[in-house]
């Protein structure tokens, strides 16, 4: 949600025509009578074909959005547009991927697709206890996070929510017990976002919730309908936010004032990562309405306090609505860019995704590298996610987008931009916002899918793989679901059906996967760093929990090594500080790495 109208002719002046026509007009080289080539011409051009085949996986699944108020009623198609969520996990450790899914409507049941090991899955979420987390007045669920809290070896999740936060403890692969109030846990958070990751580097992970909504407001049962940003740049009015530290003892304590991660923005996506290099792992906040925020962990000179620097990083000063947050090394530097969805739609606004980059110095410096590399322009951007789809050695990316699909004939956008040049105080009761209509808002729209060339640019050619949905999509993740050394993907959509994208990958191109589990580290290895060396390349990945846009992917860090069928060397830094290193791996193996062993 964010919205700056720019008609089409003052755009072409403020940026000037040349600029406007390559912004309006990316460059996509594959037609969709491409994609219905015959799979091998595909394969060969370009290595890679998707199939979707969620139906024929035993996933039955159509999402629901939340319920609002009815002096809502006129906008609920924008107010009830997020909650469709996705995550993975290998809940029971066979040592295959599974699903957890999130639903947002009053009584609708959260899925637990168990990976049956033969291709299909069979939702258990009902026998595990995590089905039923949309009881009406807790609020409704926004999406869900794993990481192993207290170091059993078993992955435990919060699901956050419009409403009470929720914490299940798995009880060894057998079941959940929740234990929301023993461990401490907000009554209530209007979240966008959230995410496990070491803040104090004590070997216990710790949580971080990112509110969205004010966190006095119910949607459901609204006191007053004054809810809404109070600009639509820089709105300061949204959630707060919650650092909750755990203390090694099933409990969390929360620590928000004096790690300094006070700040009240409309949070979308978070993802932690430490992108200075010193070893404590950093915030990257996407927002609505606003700028964007990085918050540096001063762990080792402040005492674990978290210092805002998105300004002098370069990546804090243009206003957009940041919906999405991942990390990748796309040139194979050993550095971490940042991905940020936003919003294009063409004559009327372009803010452009951004693609932070970060300068080859020892000053933490971001420049937005989008437009260059060719992946700004993506539509009302939701979910992305960095994968070597097609295992050739270099991050790919994967792009869901639309807003609010409509009556296709009609637009909405014009009525919408009646209420963008308001005051704070039209801007921020809903009552004034101009009434939906079923008209479209960014609606119907494909999907991208940018290939990594290895020398700095991205080619779309999503149509002609086979991604060829136009839901509203809203969460991915990318995850090896048959052990076979390829990302599939999963995509959540408003509203709309549970996707599931079989990659079939053209043959010749190795790969190796690593499965870590820490010891003096936290047990799920949030933030180990790994490096692999091969054929004079190397990549740098680091396992964070949340990443995208309402999704986490798999534990399992996987990378493509092309043609190469030798890897040189591994690099694992452990959130411990410890390095390990590992000599000649073996190519097309899924290697589980224990810290210190």
């Amino acid at each position: 949600m964010k919205r700056l109208i720019l008609g089409l002719a003052f755009a072409g002046i403020l940026l000037g025509p040349s600029v406007y026509s390559r912004l309006t007009k990316p460059k996509i080289v594959d037609s969709i009578e491409e994609s219905n080539s015959k799979q091998s011409e595909v394969l060969d051009r370009y290595g890679l074909w998707f199939k979707e085949s969620g139906k024929q996986s035993g996933i039955e699944y159509r999402h629901t959005p939340p319920s609002v108020d009815q002096r809502l009623a006129h906008i609920e198609p924008q107010i009830a547009s997020m909650g469709a969520a996705v995550s993975v996990v290998d809940f029971d450790r066979d040592g295959w991927n599974d699903l957890y899914v999130s639903n947002s409507s009053p009584g609708s049941l959260n899925r637990l697709y168990r990976n049956q090991q033969d291709g299909t899955f069979q939702d258990v979420a009902a026998e595990m206890g995590l089905a039923d987390l949309n009881v009406p007045g807790t609020g409704a669920c926004m999406g869900s996070i794993w990481a192993d809290y207290d170091n059993d070896g078993f992955e435990d999740v919060c699901i956050y929510k419009w409403g009470r936060p929720e914490l299940y403890h798995n009880d060894q692969g057998k079941r959940f017990t929740r234990v929301t109030d023993s461990a401490g846990l907000p009554d209530w958070v209007n979240a966008g976002c959230a995410t496990w990751f070491d803040y104090d580097s004590d070997g216990f992970v710790d949580l971080f919730i990112a509110g969205y909504w004010p966190e006095d407001v119910r949607l459901e049962s609204l006191e007053h309908t004054r809810i809404m940003p109070e600009s639509f740049e820089y709105a300061g009015n949204g959630g707060r936010n919650w650092l909750l530290r755990n203390t090694g003892n099933a409990s969390f304590v929360d620590v928000t004032e004096e790690a300094g991660v006070t700040s009240t923005m409309w949070t979308l996506a978070v993802v932690a990562a430490d992108f200075n290099e010193d070893g404590a792992t950093d915030l990257f906040l996407a927002n609505d309405y606003g700028v964007s925020e990085l918050y540096l962990n001063e762990a080792y000179a402040k005492g674990h306090r978290l210092r805002e620097v998105g300004k002098e990083a370069g990546i804090g000063n243009a206003p957009k609505s940041g919906m999405n947050a991942a990390v990748g090394d796309v040139l194979n530097q050993g550095k971490l860019a940042i991905y940020e969805t936003n919003i294009s739609e063409e004559g009327v606004l372009i803010q452009g995704n951004n693609l932070w980059f970060p300068m080859q110095d020892t000053k933490l410096e971001f420049q937005n590298m989008a437009s260059v590399m060719g992946v700004e322009l993506g539509g009302w951007s939701f979910g992305a996610q960095f994968g070597d789809l097609n295992n050739d050695g270099n991050l790919d990316l994967y792009l869901t987008n639309g807003y609010v699909s409509g009556d296709p004939a009609t637009t909405y956008w014009y009525d919408f931009s009646e209420i963008t040049g308001g005051h704070s105080q039209i801007i921020s009761d809903a009552k004034n916002w101009p009434e939906m209509k079923g008209r479209s808002l960014s609606g119907h729209q494909h999907k991208r899918v940018w290939l990594n060339d290895g020398i700095g640019g991205f080619t779309e050619v999503g149509q002609a793989i086979g991604i060829t949905d136009t839901f509203d999509g809203r969460a991915i993740v990318l995850a090896d679901l048959q052990n076979r050394g390829s990302l599939d993907v999963v995509v959540a959509n408003q509203s709309g059906p549970l996707l599931l994208y079989r990659n079939q990958i053209q043959s010749g191109k190795h790969w190796i996967e690593f499965e870590l589990e820490g010891t003096e580290s936290n047990r799920s290895a949030i933030g180990a760093r790994v490096s692999v060396y091969w054929n004079g390349q190397r990549q740098l990945q680091e396992l964070v929990a949340a990443s995208g846009y309402a999704a986490q992917n798999q534990r399992r860090l996987h990378f493509g090594l092309g043609p190469a069928d030798v890897v040189k060397k591994v690099s694992i830094l452990w959130p411990s500080g410890h390095e390990q290193i590992i000599n000649g791996p073996a190519v097309d193996t899924i290697h589980h790495i224990r810290e210190g062993s």
